[in-house]
């Protein structure tokens, strides 16, 4: 099969030459042809599949072959995204789709200056990408208006969710045309999202091209267990004697993040950080040096987990395991992406033993333990499995030893009191009506 036999017009098919795509992913053999008839989409794909190009490329071409030009201060197609760095992502896979075609795109979120952004959309654009939050406020200021609008993409659903965005789901949907093409793409559904789709979808087509909550089986993955007062040391110890290159590394706190890249970089190693508390252009200024390999290692919270696409990244690191399990699976799905290999180690201290479980039961696999020679815990990491159970009860904990070296490098996390996560193996998301407010990307 080949991306012409799909249907694409020829200004796609050069685009795509150029970046290098020969075959259509699963997901885009599938969804293509779906959009390019007008149809309501529901797909499932494992992250690194190539879903964006699945909705990107015949939306593109919708918005050449159909409809009227765009009026000033209009959009004929909004793609919804969780988070300011997917934003950026996704807006420049159309940016290099569509090279070739006269289209007007743009990306809008928070945490820079609405006023630039309310000029740029004056003369309308053809495809938007935004933000809720940041949409619902250029659409409440009379900046953006709807009735030209053919498509709706909703990327990531499931994250908007987690981030508390159902309320402004909920408003954009009251204020968007009834008739309307509309795809919900995702990694992973939950039945919040089955919820979502039933509301806002209109017999859709549902694709699942994969397993659901499976990690890609090109990512070899393994834990290395740790008393948590050590991780530090564990990290540094295994950057210098497995000369690690460029490796991407997922911290629970923003003052984790903070934390960690301060002593990577007293100890001489070029590292960077990136969350929600950094102004946008400073965390997009990190991921462009890491991207552009100026940056050994990048550390970040959970913002960083879904959308950002980065060539041929090996390593990822989960300094702290996620407290929602679906998270891993997007954070490892940052390397091995598009069929390449990758490596994804995890560094797991007793406290964190029921987020292992979690992870366990939804990936459906029991990740292997290798022990690092001279880090063995104190504090037994309990053996687990995908059942989900707890195998052995940890030892009562010693003493611990705080000499040497050893204690120097541990102590920047001795101040956080160990936590105890109440986390089952399935997390309840909110509905879609529902869902605590959390701060907006």
């Amino acid at each position: 099969m080949t991306f012409a036999s799909l249907g694409l017009i020829e200004p796609l098919l050069r685009a795509i030459d150029t970046l290098g795509y020969q075959t259509p992913s699963p997901v885009q053999a599938q969804a293509i042809p779906a959009v390019l008839a007008g149809r309501d989409l529901l797909a499932a794909a494992q992250t690194g599949t190539g879903k964006t190009a699945g909705f990107a490329l015949p939306l593109l071409q919708r918005l050449m072959m159909e409809g009227a030009q765009v009026e000033s201060n209009s959009v004929r197609a909004l793609v919804l995204v969780p988070t300011r760095e997917l934003a950026e992502q996704v807006h420049e896979s159309f940016r290099q789709y569509g090279q070739h075609l006269p289209l007007r795109t743009y990306a809008v979120y928070g945490g820079v200056s609405i006023n630039p952004q309310m000029m740029k959309l004056r003369k309308g654009v053809d495809l938007l990408v935004a933000t809720p939050g940041r949409l619902l406020d250029l659409f409440r200021q009379n900046a953006l208006k709807f009735g030209q609008l053919q498509a709706l993409v909703l990327d990531e659903a499931d994250r908007m969710l987690d981030l508390g965005f159902a309320e402004e789901l909920r408003a954009i949907y009251a204020a968007l045309p009834k008739q309307r093409q509309t795809l919900l793409f995702s990694a992973t559904f939950s039945e919040a999202i089955r919820l979502l789709a039933g509301q806002m979808l209109n017999e859709p087509l549902s694709i699942e091209v994969s397993p659901r909550n499976v990690a890609a089986s090109s990512v070899k993955q393994w834990l290395i267990p740790v008393d948590k007062k050590r991780k530090a040391e564990l990290f540094l110890h295994l950057l210098r004697e497995r000369r690690w290159g460029q490796v991407l590394v997922f911290a629970k706190t923003r003052n984790g993040v903070d934390q960690l890249s301060e002593l990577l970089q007293a100890e001489g190693i070029v590292a960077d950080g990136i969350h929600g508390d950094r102004p946008q252009a400073t965390r997009q200024r990190a991921l462009d040096r890491f991207k552009a390999r100026e940056v050994q290692v990048l550390v970040a919270t959970d913002v960083a987990a879904r959308g950002l696409d980065i060539d041929d990244l090996p390593l990822v690191v989960n300094f702290d395991l996620p407290i929602v399990a679906e998270d891993y699976v997007h954070r490892i799905g940052r390397t091995g992406r598009a069929g390449a290999k990758g490596q994804a180690v995890s560094l797991v201290c007793a406290d964190e033993v029921q987020l292992l479980a979690a992870i366990e039961v939804l990936t459906r696999q029991t990740l292997q333990r290798i022990d690092e020679q001279d880090f063995e815990p104190d504090h037994r990491v309990p053996q687990t499995d995908a059942s989900g159970q707890v195998l052995k009860k940890p030892k009562k904990p010693k003493k611990p030893k705080t000499t040497g070296s050893k204690a120097a490098l541990g102590r920047w996390v001795e101040s956080e009191a160990p936590a105890q996560p109440q986390v089952k193996a399935v997390r309840k998301v909110p509905s879609f009506n529902t869902g605590p407010r959390k701060k907006k990307p």
